[in-house]
């Protein structure tokens, strides 16, 4: 059995997706579905259970014996999400309570951080888990400093041969898009909000660039495809002696530009782009350059290749966006 905490989200439920596909299960989902759609991120999949977080200790009680595995996606993800309280309880002590069931049960643990750790990346975006490189590191929002936490907290665990689960790894996701991340708004990938615009023929709007180092438009991510994403976590799971924290990303940093270009190209038309003054609430805090290096888990063996920028967007628009059901 594999538990998917936030499994109803955009990378737990293509995960989720994936699992079926490769006959591994039964599968079951720990998220809140509330009264949005995000029920139709799993609607076409055959689960085991759907849990409420309020019934997972129960649940982890009672299947104890059953569990492989469990792959905690579950957090609140928006950068802009200011109650830290709200934050550290679902992104800090769930992930404490969770490791130390692993530990306790001998069950495998796969958790989501995520690059935000790194900040504005003065201090590079190597994925080195050490305690002393951490302890650099300064996220520039609660949901980034969350995950540094629990990065943290992890990595003192280690170092001092604390009990741990039977193999942990955590995964730095930098920009993912793709399919089922429609419900998250102002938080959706830039490539399901150009979509839209590109569709009807219109220009799209990317955020200006408040610094003199870089074009309007020139700003650069690592950016990618979730099913890069997924195929990295089922590689772990079929490699349990892989330990550690790791970078998920393509390794190569790519403009907002190319990617809007990308969609573009995709509906066959021309790149038709507006530049409009980032919003106050984020400029301060706005990363102007992420790029993964990807060696410490190329150096744990895995060896598939990353899906091009221009690659992931075609599957996305054609795939996805441009059909009349976008949901995997």
């Amino acid at each position: 059995m594999y538990v998917v905490t936030g499994g109803a989200g955009f990378i737990g439920s293509n995960i989720v997706a994936k699992l079926a596909e490769n006959g591994l299960g039964p599968v079951v989902v720990v998220d809140r579905l509330r009264d949005g759609d995000k029920w139709r991120n799993l609607a076409k999949r055959e689960l085991f259970d759907i849990v409420h977080p309020d019934r997972l200790d129960a649940f982890l009680s009672d299947h104890a014996s059953d569990i492989e595995a469990i792959i905690h996606m579950g957090a609140i993800s928006a950068t802009t999400e200011r109650d830290a309280d709200l934050i550290l309880e679902n992104n800090f002590h769930l992930s404490m309570t969770l490791w130390n069931w692993c530990t306790t049960n001998e069950t495998r643990f796969i958790y989501a951080s995520s690059a935000a750790t790194y900040g504005d990346g003065d201090q590079g975006f190597e994925d080195d888990g050490s305690s002393e490189f951490l302890a650099n590191l300064r996220p520039m929002n609660p949901y980034g400093w969350s995950k540094h936490l629990f990065d943290r907290r992890v990595s003192r665990m280690i170092e001092t041969g604390a009990p741990r689960p039977r193999q942990w790894a955590g995964l730095k996701f930098f920009n993912v898009y793709g399919p089922n991340e429609y419900h998250k708004g102002r938080m959706a990938s830039v490539v399901s909000q150009v979509y839209p615009v590109a569709k009807a023929g219109d220009a799209c709007r990317l955020f200006k660039s408040h610094r003199p180092d870089y074009a309007d438009g020139g700003q650069l991510r690592d950016f990618i495809w979730v099913g890069d994403c997924v195929d990295i976590v089922i590689w772990l799971l079929a490699h349990d002696e892989v330990n550690g924290l790791f970078n998920c990303g393509t390794g190569k940093a790519r403009s907002f530009a190319d990617l809007a270009g990308a969609v573009y190209a995709a509906l066959g038309k021309e790149a038709q782009i507006e530049f409009i003054d980032t919003p106050e609430d984020i400029r301060d805090k706005y990363q102007y350059f992420t790029e993964a290096p990807m060696a410490r888990l190329r150096g744990a063996g895995y060896d598939a290749p990353m899906t091009s920028l221009e690659d992931g967007v075609r599957a996305y628009v054609c795939d996805y966006l441009d059909q009349s059901d976008p949901y995997r």
